[in-house]
């Protein structure tokens, strides 16, 4: 009983700094810079379809629509951690796919996409950019981004455990380029074997990281879905939320 209440103690002491720090920033809209806590779990498979019995460990968090081109089509994220690395599970509602590119580290973005920034540091403007695609193509690079001039840089010797796993699942109709379908889910696994360059990892219990998760769908011209707002280009770091680690 003592044990649980120290956790409860803890969490709160450590979200109450989260909130009184964000808030002397002055950064976004009402709820933007409210943290998302990452909860831990035993490391699983990657299926693509989010089978694993350790999603039921966290909720979905909703992706919005940003922009004037509005497509309802529902966007959500589920994202925990573990001992070597971070997951992350997206469930997008789809009617078409729009995807014709067949390769690794090619334009992903310019078709449909699901998308993951992660700043470990705000002392350090660098950061993972990783962006998957319905048809399972990667794009992982890393970010410098001084003053908004930005370049992404592939990581070398992209091979074993530094390798993200992944894989996607299709609801609703066949995996392939311009099939209709009900949707579409895209799940994988970041060690941090590939982000050792940059600060704070691996995460322990109270670390904070600066991140956002998009989505881009193009059934009606490019529809942008985030987890926080941004101005302009998903590389605007100073709007990015924030990842709470339990």
């Amino acid at each position: 009983m003592t044990k649980c209440l120290t956790k409860v103690l803890l969490t709160a002491v450590i979200l109450t700094t989260s909130l009184a720090v964000h808030k002397s920033r002055g950064q976004g809209s009402a709820g933007q810079d409210l943290p998302l806590t990452i909860r831990k779990c035993s490391d699983f498979r990657i299926t693509g379809d989010g089978s694993s019995e350790q999603w039921r460990k966290t909720g979905w968090v909703n992706l919005t629509h940003q922009g004037s081109d509005f497509i309802d089509y529902e966007t959500k994220v589920k994202v925990l951690y573990s001992e070597t690395g971070i997951y992350f599970l997206f469930d997008c509602e789809d009617e078409k796919l729009t995807t014709t590119l067949r390769g690794d580290n090619l334009n992903l973005w310019e078709e449909d996409v699901v998308e993951v920034f992660l700043w470990t540091s705000e002392d350090f403007p660098v950061y993972f950019e990783y962006e998957l695609s319905p048809m399972n193509y990667e794009l992982p690079i890393i970010v410098p981004n001084y003053r908004g001039k930005f370049l992404g840089w592939l990581p070398w010797k992209y091979e074993g455990d530094k390798k993200v796993v992944h894989a996607t699942s299709v609801r609703g109709g066949e995996k392939a380029g311009g099939a209709k379908v009900e949707g579409w889910m895209a799940e994988f696994f970041i060690p941090y074997r590939l982000l050792e360059p940059l600060p704070e990892v691996p995460p322990g219990p109270g670390t904070l990281w600066r991140a956002n998760m998009y989505r881009i769908d193009y059934d009606r011209g490019a529809s942008h879905f985030s987890w926080k707002s941004t101005k302009g280009t998903f590389h605007d770091y100073n709007r990015f939320g924030t990842f709470i680690f339990e």
